[in-house]
């Protein structure tokens, strides 16, 4: 399940849509994520997402917003510079286990999270944005725990983009900014839209 939004993120039709792809077999960075969260799950019998929004809430340091169900936060390991993640308090495996709350608080945090990304340059920010959860065959899958990536291109204003190139598509990406930074700036925007406070 995923978004994009903007022009330059390839978005070709204007209005809010989000698209849901299947397919037989298991994308690179989804595989990547079962096997990590397996091994994790497999040594300490919790989810590898629970023990690290644990660290997040006690440190406080890269959160942007909490509600009662959801904490948006820039993860340490961000290539974006204001790449985040929402991340579900409750260890759920998918969307289909959400209650009715919890999907209220999941649109709270996703508006919050994209009023503060449009007002930190006064632009409809871009991005690209996916939730990640459990494999939908039959099975059980205690080790995912749901979460969603927001991917966004922006660095110093509305019109400088973060490009992977050179060195970042050659060996390693790099951050232009730290996760600490980015979720200061981010935190300290305002839940309103910027459009509503102009005169």
């Amino acid at each position: 399940i995923f978004e994009n939004k903007g022009e330059i993120m390839g978005c070709s039709n204007p209005h809010p849509h989000g698209q849901i792809w299947a397919q037989s077999g298991i994308p690179a960075e989804i595989a990547k994520e079962t096997e990590r969260q397996k091994n994790y799950y497999a040594i300490h019998r919790q989810s590898l997402l629970s023990a690290y929004l644990k660290l997040e809430l006690k440190k406080q340091e890269r959160i942007i917003y909490e509600n009662q169900h959801f904490v948006v936060v820039v993860p340490f390991w961000a290539v974006w510079p204001y790449e985040t993640m929402i991340i579900s308090k409750r260890h759920i495996t998918s969307i289909k286990y959400f209650t009715k709350a919890e999907c209220e608080s999941l649109a709270d945090a996703i508006k919050i999270l994209t009023v503060k990304y449009d007002n930190l340059f006064e632009t409809a920010f871009p991005y690209s944005a996916g939730m990640h959860q459990s494999p939908v065959n039959s099975g059980d899958f205690p080790e995912w725990h749901w979460h969603m990536h927001f991917y966004p291109p922006l660095l110093r204003s509305a019109t400088v983009k973060k490009f992977m190139v050179g060195y970042e598509m050659l060996a390693s990406p790099q951050r232009d900014i730290t996760a600490e930074f980015a979720a200061k700036r981010l935190k300290e925007m305002p839940a309103t839209h910027y459009k509503l406070t102009q005169n």
